[in-house]
């Protein structure tokens, strides 16, 4: 097989898993984030919380399955794992707060939320599950 075509096949079941984990976790970050609001938790509070419990199950599935990382984990995946998801967490969060005034909640959490994958994604696929040199 070509190797352009079989990097280009590779890409995309990244992708493919990668939105499949990321569904996953949008359903454990909505679930826990609307029991919070239904529990009358702040918005911003509620998104730090269930953004957090997302966060973990990404960690685990993106790692075994959507990027296969082989090496044992390290602390430097982890803190770019963690840097990522901050910076993930604050454009989800800003769009939250933003977007809050002028939609319904829901809404507003779905925008946020694509706005945290598209941060999430460019990160992880680029600088936290790849071979970092001295980490083999």
């Amino acid at each position: 097989m070509n190797e352009s075509l079989h990097t280009f096949r590779k890409e995309k079941q990244t992708i493919w898993r990668f939105a499949v984990v990321g569904v996953s976790n949008t359903a454990v970050d909505f679930v826990i984030f609307f029991l919070l609001a239904a529990m009358g938790v702040p918005a911003a509070a509620a998104q730090v919380v269930s953004y957090g419990v997302g966060m973990a199950n990404s960690y685990i599935w993106n790692r075994l399955w959507t990027f296969q990382v082989k090496r044992k984990a390290n602390i430097g995946e982890f803190l770019r794992f963690l840097a990522v998801n901050g910076l993930s967490l604050g454009a989800s969060l800003g769009v939250l707060l933003a977007a809050e005034r002028i939609m319904p909640l829901w809404l507003a959490k779905s925008a946020a939320t694509i706005a945290g994958m598209a941060v999430n994604f460019i990160g992880s696929r680029f600088w936290v599950f790849v071979e970092m040199e001295g980490e083999r």
